[in-house]
């Protein structure tokens, strides 16, 4: 026994750094030192193998050196948030840089049709004016043939012109009867040639304004998008940059950090879905019991009404009954009639079916300013087609599209039906539609750099809807 060496047993913590081979840190490195502390067996004095016990700073610079890694890590999340936010501005901005170019368009082909009417109008009516022209010029040469004491044709052919020999014909007593109408008819037609050409006028220069207007709003969308590129570009590459230094402040590989942030980042979304939903459930749950006692109060007023009508029809039939002639009461006026119920939003006129079909064929196509197909995609334009496959024509413009349907109740679209976001809360700040699939889901173009893709009203919640 007493040859025998006592066996040193190796301290647990040690014995655990050498086997996994990693050194723990923050608070696995605090729990370690202290650990170390708690199983070291006293030893003499001056002993370079006895570990020392964790002084109160060195638990200190743990815990700050913890703290300090967990504040970096949060800084890095929150830059990455920032980034995320950064880009949908510009995607925001690029998106309405692009529906106003759509909207110059549209208001330049209507400038366009306008002029081309107003030209017409004024060509239709100088050729009427050129026909009774020479019907009355071929009237005054005859009546010249027969006598007439009119120099007609002289006037005609001189320097004043045919206005000179109508104007004096006009005042010759001799005048026929005919001619008189024709010179009224003539007149009359001049002068709507001038309102015309007045008109053609007008419509040329808001056609040359409207030409200048979508210059400058398709110069502005080229700008915007690629702002939007240059964005996108440089968050790409400062969240790949905040990935490299959230997988070094969490210890982990690269590739982890970036899977885990995107877990995370579906994660929020989705949470952010369940609040909207809930909300927008909470919002329907309140507007129905509104209603419903709205319908309540006004049956209540009803029934008050018609009561009231039926004891004071009671006290006149029991006063002229009596025989007396006191003054009898007057009835009650009766009860206005209850408003009728509104007429429901128009079902969309068939084809929704078509119209989704067409749209779904499309997802996973890049979006494109001002492209309707084939193979790229803007929001109004992929809207557009897609009702044009089911045979109803829209405009590529959103906000056109809105003012060719019926509004309706976000809650009450149906497949088929058009969503629009809006960035004043009005409809002339509409700058984006979308084709509803019923109930929340929709299928849309988004944004530069995105591609044609299913959404949902809770990641996005929409301004306005319409039936068409």
């Amino acid at each position: 026994m007493g040859g025998r060496k006592g066996r040193r047993v190796p301290h647990a913590p040690r014995a655990r750094l050498r086997l996994t081979g990693r050194r723990p840190t923050g608070w696995a490195a605090v729990a370690v030192v202290l650990l170390s502390g708690l199983v070291a067996v006293p030893a003499a004095v001056g002993d370079p193998k006895q570990p020392t016990v964790p002084s109160a700073g060195d638990v200190a610079r743990a815990r700050a050196d913890t703290e300090a890694k967990a504040r970096d890590v949060g800084a890095i999340r929150a830059r990455m948030v920032l980034a995320e936010q950064e880009l949908s501005t510009a995607s925001l901005h690029a998106e309405q840089a692009a529906e106003a170019y759509n909207g110059a368009q549209w208001r330049l082909s209507q400038a366009k049709a306008a002029y081309r009417a107003a030209e017409a109008d004024e060509a239709r009516a100088r050729r009427t004016m050129a026909a009774q022209r020479s019907r009355i010029g071929a009237l005054v040469a005859q009546s010249y043939q027969e006598g007439g004491d009119l120099g007609t044709l002289q006037a005609v052919m001189g320097a004043d012109g045919p206005q000179a020999v109508l104007d004096q014909y006009a005042a010759f007593q001799g005048a026929s009867t005919s001619l008189q109408a024709d010179y009224q008819r003539f007149t009359a037609t001049q002068s709507l040639t001038e309102v015309y050409a007045d008109k053609a006028r007008a419509a040329r220069t808001q056609q040359q304004r409207r030409a200048a207007e979508a210059e400058q709003a398709q110069a502005a969308a080229v700008a915007a998008t690629a702002a939007a590129q240059s964005q996108t570009q440089a968050v790409a590459a400062e969240q790949a940059q905040l990935v490299r230094e959230l997988a070094s402040a969490e210890h982990v590989s690269v590739s982890l950090a970036r899977q885990r942030q995107t877990a995370l980042a579906a994660l929020a979304r989705k949470r952010a879905e369940a609040r909207a939903r809930a909300a927008a459930e909470a919002a329907a749950r309140a507007q129905a019991r509104a209603d419903a006692q709205a319908r309540a109060e006004a049956v209540a007023r009803q029934r008050a009404a018609e009561a009231a009508a039926r004891k004071a029809s009671h006290r006149s039939s029991a006063g002229s009954g009596s025989g007396g002639s006191g003054t009898v009461d007057a009835a009650p006026a009766p009860a206005p009639a209850p408003a009728p119920a509104p007429a429901p939003a128009p079902v969309s006129a068939g084809g929704a079916a078509t119209a989704i079909a067409f749209a779904k064929a499309q997802l996973g196509e890049p979006y494109q300013w001002a492209a309707a197909g084939p193979s790229s995609w803007d929001c109004s334009g992929l809207t557009m087609q897609a009702w044009a496959s089911a045979g109803r024509s829209l405009p590529h413009y959103s906000v056109a599209q809105y003012e060719s349907g019926t509004p309706i109740p976000i809650t009450s679209a149906r497949p088929g039906d058009l969503l629009f976001w809006s960035s004043n809360g009005r409809p002339s700040g509409i700058h984006h539609v979308a084709l509803s699939l019923g109930g929340a889901d929709f299928i849309e173009a988004p944004h530069t750099g995105a591609f044609v893709r299913y959404n949902t009203i809770y990641a996005w919640y929409p301004s306005f809807a319409v039936r068409l």
